[in-house]
C-alpha cells in the first residue's frame, strides 16, 4: 500500500530549531511535486513551502528565510528544515507529494501530520 509518513514534530522553544521528515512507502516509481501543509486549529490548511522534481522551490512568505524544504529522489524522502520557530508556527504539518506509479500515472497523497507545537 502507498502511504507517506511524516515524522519529527514536537514541542520546542521558541526560536529552536525542528527538522520534518516525510518518506513514501509502497510501490512507487518517483515523486512528482511535494510540499508540506499545515493547518493550526480553527484555521485553513495553508502551503508552507513546496519543492518541484528539479529542485524548484516556494514558500509562504511568513516563512521565507526561516525554513528549508528538500528532497532526495532516489531515497524517496522530502524533509522541512524549520529554524527560528514562532508560536504561530503551531500546527498540524502534512506531508503531500505526487507518486507515481507502475503505469506512470501521478497520484496526491497525503501524510497522517505530525504536530508542532512552539511554546515556551
Amino acid at each position: 500500500q502507498v502511504q507517506l509518513m511524516e515524522s519529527g514534530g514536537g514541542l520546542v522553544q521558541p526560536g529552536r530549531s525542528l527538522r520534518l521528515s516525510c518518506a513514501a512507502s509502497g510501490t512507487i516509481f518517483g515523486i512528482g511535486y511535494a510540499g508540506w501543509y499545515r493547518q493550526a486549529p480553527g484555521e485553513q490548511r495553508e502551503l508552507v513551502a513546496g519543492i518541484t522534481r528539479d529542485g524548484r522551490t516556494n514558500y509562504a512568505d511568513s516563512v521565507k528565510g526561516r525554513f528549508t524544504i528538500s528532497r532526495d529522489n532516489a531515497k524517496t524522502t522530502v524533509d522541512l528544515q524549520m529554524n527560528s520557530l514562532k508560536p504561530e508556527d503551531t500546527a498540524v504539518y502534512y506531508c503531500n507529494a505526487d507518486l507515481r506509479n507502475e503505469w506512470g500515472t501521478l497520484n496526491s497523497y497525503w501524510g497522517q501530520g505530525t504536530q508542532v507545537t512552539v511554546s515556551s
